[in-house]
């Protein structure tokens, strides 16, 4: 068996990607992306020519198998839209998977929404809790947030933009 490559994507700056990224994308046999519309354009500017298929949040699991078809064959690299794939992000159950499978799992270091959002917030970055994605359901977020009220260490959620006055709101 082969190895998986996890590989993050920049976030909104084509040149916030590593050398290793770029190098290991035109290496592998076969990039998994979740959008392969927004993963072409990343490709397009670096000159990369390897072959995509879609991996997203509605064919996750029915695209197991094929990408353990390609992994017998080759390398396989798991890019998200932008970040680091598995935080909030299809890849956790791939991930998992091939752990299970004894396949080789190869994280790269490289463009993080969390780690880039504590740092330019000013809180202290000693002790964190990321919430992922916030509860779309009024009474399930203010649940949430009642529960987190006692937290001392700086709480990260990611929200969409169009829900986050709401989001605040609910504080």
């Amino acid at each position: 068996m082969n190895t998986l490559y996890i590989v993050p994507t920049p976030i909104g700056n084509l040149e916030d990607i590593t050398l290793r990224a770029l190098r290991i994308l035109r290496e592998v046999q076969l990039i998994a992306a979740e959008d392969t519309r927004t993963t072409r354009v990343l490709l397009d500017r670096y000159e990369i020519r390897t072959p995509l298929t879609s991996y997203h949040e509605h064919n996750k699991l029915t695209k197991l198998d094929a990408l353990f078809d390609a992994l017998s064959v080759g390398d396989v690299a798991l890019v998200s839209d932008a970040g680091t794939p598995g935080i909030s992000d299809p890849g956790y159950e791939l991930i998992r998977e091939a752990i299970a499978r004894g396949v080789t799992i190869v994280p790269l270091p490289g463009a993080s929404a969390i780690t880039t959002a504590l740092i330019a917030s000013g809180l202290p970055t000693d002790g964190y809790v990321y919430l992922g994605f916030l509860p779309r359901k009024e009474s399930t977020l203010r649940d949430l947030l009642s529960d987190l009220r006692a937290e001392r260490r700086t709480l990260i959620a990611y929200e969409s933009p169009n829900r986050l006055c709401d989001a605040l709101a609910a504080v």
